[in-house]
């Protein structure tokens, strides 16, 4: 076993802390930007989440990264990356399924029984690394093996982040990504890597085609979309806004959802008590009217 008499040493920017009125001030600002609540006690977390943004910038203290961040230079240059940092990104294939088998067995016969039906068209509106769009995908491919038909359709995926928008594009994942799902879901789904040291996998490209993403941020005034969709995804981003924005949000996403249409919220998601254009279908699951 090697000895281990040297102290280690950290540059300045490890040691950097973010104080309580640096916080209070970045948080505010992040609020302004995208919406995104910061209280107290995630000032150690995001305190960590930023040293590295520092030692990338070499900048010693957070007083220099705030005044840099928020001058118009590091609007242009730093407000992405800094976005990619603090939002958080947890997703999972098929997580919260109650709702893929709802777009399978009462959304997907209903569209595509209508004379004329035209492609479905579906939004996930908080897509972060791709497992959501890809999941409907799934969905949609497996009902139409099952039902021996073709039908088109298109999905598209937003976030906020361009980090996790990259991985949704190239739709590559860990093993461990897909641990669990059923194994004729795998084959017919996902492509295995010849890497044996580090296994990956990677949608296959009959689903990637359907699916295009783009970065969106909700606090924008209007949407740049233009179409308007038959499905809205909104899972697990509206617990990081307060009450008011959560309500403006869903208001701004029902604007892009065709009357009739359905929209999802995250198992742990309410829209009671606000005015919105949706009536309830079943918990999380809604109908624009």
């Amino acid at each position: 076993m090697p000895d281990h008499d040297q102290l280690l040493t950290f540059p300045s920017s490890y040691r950097a802390q973010l104080s309580d009125a640096e916080f209070a001030r970045l948080s505010a600002f992040i609020y302004n930007v995208a919406g995104i609540k910061m209280p107290p006690a995630k000032r150690i977390m995001l305190q960590s989440r930023l040293q590295k943004r520092l030692r990338e910038l070499q900048m010693d203290s957070f007083k220099e990264y705030i005044e840099y961040l928020m001058s118009e230079r590091g609007k242009q240059e730093e407000l992405i990356q800094m976005l990619d940092v603090v939002s958080t990104n947890k997703t999972d294939f098929f997580r919260e399924p109650v709702h893929f088998d709802f777009l399978r067995d009462t959304v997907l016969p209903a569209h595509y029984g209508e004379a004329g039906a035209r492609p479905i068209k579906i939004w996930s509106a908080a897509c972060s690394s791709g497992e959501e769009p890809y999941t409907i995908a799934m969905t949609i491919a497996e009902y139409c093996r099952t039902k021996g038909v073709l039908h088109d359709y298109s999905i598209m995926g937003t976030d906020l982040s361009t980090k996790v928008l990259k991985m949704a594009e190239n739709a590559v994942y860990k093993m461990d990504k897909v641990e669990g799902l059923p194994i004729d879901i795998l084959h017919r789904y996902f492509l295995r890597s010849k890497d044996r040291e580090n296994p990956t996998v990677r949608v296959v490209p009959e689903l990637r085609r359907h699916v295009k993403v783009q970065r969106m941020n909700f606090m924008d005034e209007t949407y740049s979309i233009n179409e308007v969709f038959d499905v809205v995804f909104c899972r697990n981003v509206l617990i990081y806004f307060d009450r008011q924005t959560q309500e403006k949000v869903i208001g701004k996403l029902c604007t892009k959802l065709k009357q009739g249409g359905y929209f999802f919220l995250g198992h742990s998601e309410s829209i009671m008590n606000m005015t919105l254009p949706l009536q309830p279908v079943r918990p999380t699951i809604f109908r624009k009217i």
